[in-house]
């Protein structure tokens, strides 16, 4: 085991992806010599040069690039610094790569990875703090990996070079210097298998990037209340993981959803449909969800403190759930 931060790992997984395959490289803004913005990909130029490449500022032109590459038989990796800023590449990503197989009746493939840094940063505003998954959750076309540790960022990133489609790998800011241990022969990761990052038998937390370190610490708190919370990982949101989500409230009895996105339509709403439509008979009742508030995110740290969901917001609706179930019964 070697211990390391988030953004190491996800260094270390693209080395490795490069070193074993030659049509592998990164494109995007900054992430030469400079290491892009938060280092991720520091020390990567020096070491593969032509094939770490810089490119103006156009997410269009950077991920348009990118897919052509990859239709030309290219696994090219870019880099869009701020998920924000994929509006700009919107029409390359949802109405080029996604629908490429599709519309060849697979005789093409883009197997394109976009790393999408995500999230807020303390005092980043609006324009640079948003959680945009459910809008490409919502593109049949695009698979969407979310990792909340160095290990699994690590896996997952090879795991997402190596598919025939393309991978969108949200990448939550905050998380960068999150420290983990990751295996040294570390195990491939297949998309959509999320797993229980800790045990409990009363209710089930789904959670993902960085509210997903939120909801393992609601669920020390909740223990000392006498409520034994389960905290499942998804790992990817597309695919989903289904089964594993079963299994965790064929345990529990009880769904609630915790992240960083806008309640209404975020992802979440999406893991509520699946638990009631494949796994109704298992809840014992409501579903209920602890997500950001529908506003853009405030600039004043005091405010983007009361729109993100955090530790104590979801240990209130936990215990609320709890006391409803009581009064109903």
């Amino acid at each position: 085991m070697t211990t390391m931060t988030y953004a190491q790992a996800i260094r270390e997984g693209l080395d490795e992806a490069m070193a074993a395959d030659n049509e592998v490289f990164l494109i995007g803004e900054d992430i030469g010599e400079a290491g892009g913005v938060f280092g991720v990909t520091k020390g990567l130029w020096s070491k593969y040069e032509n094939r770490v490449l810089d490119t103006p500022i156009s997410e269009e032109a950077l991920v348009g690039a990118a897919a052509g590459a990859a239709l030309l038989g290219g696994r090219p990796v870019a880099e869009i610094m701020f998920s924000d800023f994929s509006t700009l590449a919107m029409d390359m990503l949802v109405n080029q790569a996604a629908k490429t197989s599709y519309m060849t009746g697979g005789r093409l493939t883009c197997p394109i990875t976009v790393r999408m840094v995500t999230g807020t940063a303390g005092a980043t505003a609006a324009q640079h703090s948003q959680s945009l998954e459910a809008w490409f959750t919502h593109t049949p076309g695009l698979k969407c990996v979310a990792p909340s540790t160095p290990a699994d960022a690590k896996a997952l990133i090879r795991t997402a070079i190596q598919d025939a489609d393309p991978v969108l790998f949200f990448e939550h800011k905050m998380l960068y210097n999150l420290k983990g241990e990751v295996p040294a022969e570390l195990d491939d990761l297949p998309l959509g298998k999320g797993k229980v990052v800790r045990s409990g038998s009363d209710v089930t937390i789904v959670s993902y990037l960085k509210t997903l370190h939120e909801a393992v610490r609601a669920a020390d708190h909740l223990e000392r209340d006498g409520i034994s919370a389960e905290v499942f990982d998804p790992r990817s949101l597309v695919p989903f993981d289904r089964d594993g989500l079963g299994a965790s409230l064929e345990r529990t009895g009880r769904l609630v959803i915790a992240h960083e996105a806008p309640t209404t339509n975020g992802f979440g709403a999406e893991i509520a449909a699946i638990a009631s439509e494949s796994f109704w008979d298992l809840l014992k009742g409501p579903i209920v969800r602890v997500c950001g508030r529908d506003t853009p995110v405030p600039y004043a740290p005091e405010l983007e403190g009361f729109v993100l969901p955090d530790a104590q917001r979801i240990t209130q609706s936990v215990q609320e759930m709890m006391k409803q179930e009581v009064a109903r019964a």
